[in-house]
This record gives C-alpha cells, structure tokens and sequence, in this order.
C-alpha cells in the first residue's frame, strides 16, 4: 500500500512540474531573457473630437479628388495625344489634345480614380 501511495505521489510531483515548466519559460520570455521582445504594442488614441476635424478636412479632400497628372495620364492612354489639364473645378477635371479627328478632350470627374464622365 505504501508503494502505491509513493507512486501515486511522485506521478502527482512529475504532473505539477510538467504543467509549470512551460509556463516559467514564457514569463523568462516575457523579460527578454531567452532574445527579443515580439510582442506588438498598439496605442489607441481617441480625441473626443468627432468625425468632423477641422484639421482633416482639407486632408481627406485632397486624398479624395482627381489628380491632373493622372487626368492627363489616363487621357493619353485613352488615345489622346498632348493631353494637358485645361480645365479644373469641384466636379470635373477636363484634358484636351489631339485625336486622328484633330482637336478633343475628355471630361473626368473630380473624385478618387478620375471616373470618366464622357469623351
């Protein structure tokens, strides 16, 4: 009976350091004893401002808007030869050059990705 109560504790002994092991490695980790620390920190700003910044306004619109360079570039892979930004307002953007007719421009609208409005 005494060397089953034994065996049952030394198997009790042999679980519990089983089971603690691991996790005295992860905290050794933790204090960049074993390398590197490779957590990620992630900080969380919120400015109680709402969505309506003054500051970002400006930002937003011109990140939004139809940038002449691509007006341009997008015209002459239409097939429009020595496109150049004539025109640009609040809702179109308009390229003119030359086409196997002569003269013709291409009217973009003034948002993300320059959507064509007509040719």
């Amino acid at each position: 009976m005494s060397n089953l109560i034994a065996k049952l504790g030394l198997a009790s002994v042999m679980a519990v350091t089983g089971l603690l092991a691991p996790l005295s490695g992860a905290s050794a980790a933790d204090r960049g004893l074993l390398g590197p620390d490779l957590r990620v920190q992630v900080q969380w700003r919120d400015d109680h401002r709402g969505p309506d910044r003054r500051y970002d306004r400006g930002r937003h619109d011109r990140r939004d808007r139809c940038a002449p360079w691509l007006a341009e570039d997008k015209a002459s892979r239409m097939g429009l030869r020595r496109a150049r930004v004539v025109d640009v307002n609040p809702r179109v953007v308009v390229v003119a050059g030359f086409d196997r007719g002569g003269r013709d421009r291409v009217v973009f609208a003034n948002e993300r990705g320059c959507p064509l409005i007509r040719r």
